[in-house]
């Protein structure tokens, strides 16, 4: 069974997603960036409380921009999804997690060393160039149960 509901359109999306936030960190880091789209599905707190689809994720504005800076900056994500990213995609659709992204539902690149806390969430850890962060203790407990 999938973690979350899905279509064909959505690891389309998806994959051009994980494509133009992490292709330089290799497959290991888009299946990370692909992980914490799929938290934020499935997650039924905080600032994901009205999202329930990927394209809902994807195209989320926050404080007046797109959540993802690819969708307002990447010149990656608008082209075609490659079949090599939508393996990956379908992979964190249907089971992917591991540490750091595991319970993340935040990701970014400081270009420096990552903060201990972003926006109040603790940090879970480091891929490459992103540090990922996971809700506080008692705050989203569908993150870790989805």
């Amino acid at each position: 069974m999938p973690r979350t509901n899905y279509r064909s359109s959505d690891v389309d999306l998806m994959a051009r997603m994980m494509r133009a936030e992490a292709e330089g960190e290799g497959k290991l880091g888009m299946l990370m960036v692909g992980n914490v789209i799929v938290n934020r599905v499935i997650a039924d707190c905080l600032d994901f409380k009205q999202v329930r689809t990927i394209p809902q994720v994807i195209f989320q504005v926050q404080g007046g921009n797109y959540s993802f800076e690819a969708v307002q900056k990447g010149n990656v994500f608008y082209q075609k999804a490659r079949e090599s990213e939508r393996r990956l995609a379908r992979k964190t659709l249907e089971h992917w997690r591991e540490h750091p992204s595991k319970f993340a539902l935040w990701y970014f690149n400081p270009y420096a060393p990552c903060p201990p806390t972003w926006y109040g969430q603790p940090h879970s850890g480091q891929f490459k160039q992103h540090c990922y962060y996971e809700p506080k203790a008692n705050t989203c407990e569908s993150v870790y149960t989805g």
